[in-house]
């Protein structure tokens, strides 16, 4: 199943880079800043008809359709372009996220950017990779030393629970905080060793199941923000390689 969700990843891929060199259509969708481009809807429809093609028995759950599969025993969890705000600008900071739940557990992850052709790939108990490569952690062990980044609610303009205050505390104790915009790829920008930890708010399972994999497979940590059991049906994650960890969570919650 994991190399079949590596191909269904970089075809999607194709499809977003061709797609930098058209005109996006875009719209508006919850709030001023959540945007949905007619390339997001394209993606989503290869990747979805691919996986019932060759899963059929297999739910989904996708970012602009798909139901809610927290009971089934097999669910893929699909972000056909995460990042959408920076590709609706022609930022080139976005990827393909596809990630495969067996009852609830994240087991084989694949986030695919196309700009760079960096395919991150993680399966449960096996290993992590990019591009074939092994993935491995950092062992910077103080938030002093760490290069961190984190992202912003949609709700940020209505809701004062928005990250602000949060990344104002740790701004002045980190060595430098990085806001990328697509939370799949900052996830395992940690596994590839590229930073130390992540932290966000409002997060859906789209936006996380397949990084995580591939985080907790080279070798880093994930939580809540108290520290707490992390799935990805929790809209508050802290991911880290670990040594770091306790640390930000401790920052945080103060």
């Amino acid at each position: 199943m994991r190399s079949h969700a590596i191909a269904i990843a970089k075809a999607a891929g194709q499809i977003l880079r061709d797609g930098l060199r058209n005109e996006r259509q875009i719209q508006h969708k919850s709030a001023a800043i959540d945007l949905v481009t007619n390339i997001d809807l394209a993606s989503e429809k290869l990747i979805v008809s691919q996986l019932r093609e060759q899963f059929p028995d297999h739910r989904i759950v996708a970012e602009e359709s798909g139901d809610d599969g927290r009971t089934a025993e097999y669910c893929w969890v699909i972000d056909p372009l995460d990042g959408t705000t920076n590709y609706a600008h022609g930022f080139p900071f976005f990827a393909v996220s596809i990630a495969l739940l067996h009852n609830n557990q994240p087991t084989i992850g694949v986030v695919y950017d196309p700009w760079r052709d960096e395919c991150f790939v993680g399966e449960r108990g096996v290993g992590a990779w990019l591009n074939d490569q092994p993935l491995h952690v950092t062992n910077t062990d103080t938030v002093d030393a760490a290069l961190l980044s984190t992202g912003f609610p949609y709700t940020i303009r209505s809701n004062p629970d928005n990250n602000i205050a949060e990344f104002t505390r740790i701004v002045v104790k980190a060595q430098a905080i990085r806001r990328g915009g697509a939370a799949a790829l900052d996830i395992c920008y940690v596994a590839a060793g590229r930073s130390e930890g992540h932290w966000e708010l409002g997060l859906k399972p789209w936006d996380t199941a397949a990084a995580a994999v591939v985080l907790a497979e080279a070798g880093g940590k994930l939580s809540t923000w108290t520290g707490a059991d992390w799935n990805p049906w929790i809209d508050r994650l802290v991911a880290t390689n670990g040594a770091v960890h306790a640390e930000l969570v401790e920052l945080l919650q103060a």
